[in-house]
């Protein structure tokens, strides 16, 4: 059966405490408190840096038996060096532990930078990198660098699909050979609402829909009414009715307003 998610990207922020977290719960209890609200996170940490095994384990030992994280590709891959020549910084990027959640590995999320044009020979390189599998992401992570060296996490408890899903945040991504390369992948093409801050790419390209969450009117900042909320929820279940998967990430975290939403949506679905 189709299953829809819904969740916040990150959770540690400091304006959620004593609003949303309650006054005198330790930061370390966070993720296990949001986990008990919501059935997805995600991790959007591993974009700034390579995190370690160990606090992938933490993660997945934090949260509920049936929790499915998504985990945000590193900045080094998408924003310096904008997809060219990446396949060490990927490899890298699957040895640093992501494998360690084992069961709640969710789909992997490459969002590119606004600045970034369409290149269909670049895009169709990178896609061609990605691990359509758990034990595919093993055989690339071997081909780890130094800097992985005595703290690679090379190993899946089990054989499972790998999904992954690409954020484009400029215009020139609006073309047939851009949706082409990703149905051809299997890659999911983000559906982003950004207040107008960057394009929206409204198409389906694969057997599951990745839904990012910005703000309604102020990028960030703003939350979402309920009148909003209805409409968000009358697209996903038409495409849980489609047999979709379908994962929705509210990124609206600066005034507190993510959590709430993400809630708020996940009891209209239920």
């Amino acid at each position: 059966m189709a299953r829809v998610r819904v969740g916040t990207s990150g959770w540690r922020y400091p304006p959620w405490r004593r609003t949303f977290y309650p006054e005198g719960l330790p930061q370390r209890r966070e993720l296990e408190h949001l986990s008990r609200r919501v059935d997805s996170i995600e991790i959007n940490g591993s974009f700034y840096s390579l995190q370690r095994p160990e606090s992938y384990r933490a993660w997945a030992a934090q949260t509920p038996e049936d929790f499915l994280f998504a985990v945000k590709g590193p900045r080094f891959v998408t924003h310096l060096k904008q997809l060219r020549d990446v396949g060490t910084p990927v490899a890298n990027f699957l040895a640093s532990g992501v494998l360690a959640l084992g069961p709640k590995l969710g789909p992997l999320l490459w969002q590119l930078p606004p600045r970034m044009r369409f290149d269909p020979d670049r895009t169709a390189a990178f896609l061609d990198l990605l691990p359509r599998t758990t034990a595919d992401a093993v055989r690339i992570a071997e081909g780890h660098d130094e800097r992985l060296e005595g703290r690679a996490h090379l190993a899946t408890d089990a054989d499972r699909p790998l999904r992954h899903a690409v954020e484009p945040r400029h215009e020139s991504f609006r073309d047939p050979r851009f949706t082409a390369l990703l149905r051809a992948h299997g890659v999911a093409l983000v559906l982003a609402d950004s207040a107008g801050t960057w394009p929206v790419f409204d198409e389906l390209t694969t057997d599951f829909a990745y839904v990012r969450l910005h703000g309604q009117d102020e990028l960030y900042a703003s939350g979402y009414t309920p009148d909003a909320l209805d409409a968000w929820a009358a697209r996903v279940r038409a495409w849980r009715d489609d047999g979709l998967d379908v994962v929705v990430y509210f990124d609206n975290d600066a005034k507190v307003h993510a959590p709430y939403d993400a809630i708020a949506l996940a009891e209209r679905l239920a």
